[in-house]
């Protein structure tokens, strides 16, 4: 399947991953991905203006642009609303993916990324996908 072999393309080739709304909680959705990612080797980059402690080692950024380094995939866990803001800031910092975490869709957000040239996975969770398509 096509999405499928994007997944897979994009996972073996990224090493960082800025995830948008993680959570210092480790009862959140957030916290336990960004947790399986890490310990499958990427380098996770916390991005949520509250967070003001590291969080699984990383030091948290209040918003993609104020990273200072480059990021593959910016992951999003943060309501739909918010998604149009997060993909315009991941064009300008130029990631090459957005992923909007299991229930976040926003199709408009999705276009305006493709449109950028950025990679679009929409509505799946990344640990998941990685459990199940890379082992």
């Amino acid at each position: 399947m096509a999405q499928e072999t994007e997944i897979v393309s994009l996972l073996r080739s990224a090493q960082t991953i800025a995830i948008v709304g993680l959570s210092a909680n480790p009862d959140r959705p957030s916290y336990g991905v960004a947790s399986y990612l890490q310990r499958k080797g990427y380098r996770i980059i916390p991005v949520n203006p509250l967070l003001h402690e590291p969080v699984l080692g990383e030091e948290p950024y209040p918003n993609l642009t104020e990273l200072p380094l480059p990021v593959d995939i910016v992951q999003i866990f943060r309501r739909p609303e918010y998604v149009p803001d997060i993909v315009t800031a991941a064009i300008a910092i130029r990631a090459r993916a957005i992923w909007m975490q299991l229930g976040v869709i926003h199709h408009e957000a999705a276009a305006m990324a493709r449109a950028a040239g950025l990679t679009v996975i929409m509505d799946r969770c990344m640990a998941v996908d990685h459990r199940m398509l890379l082992g």
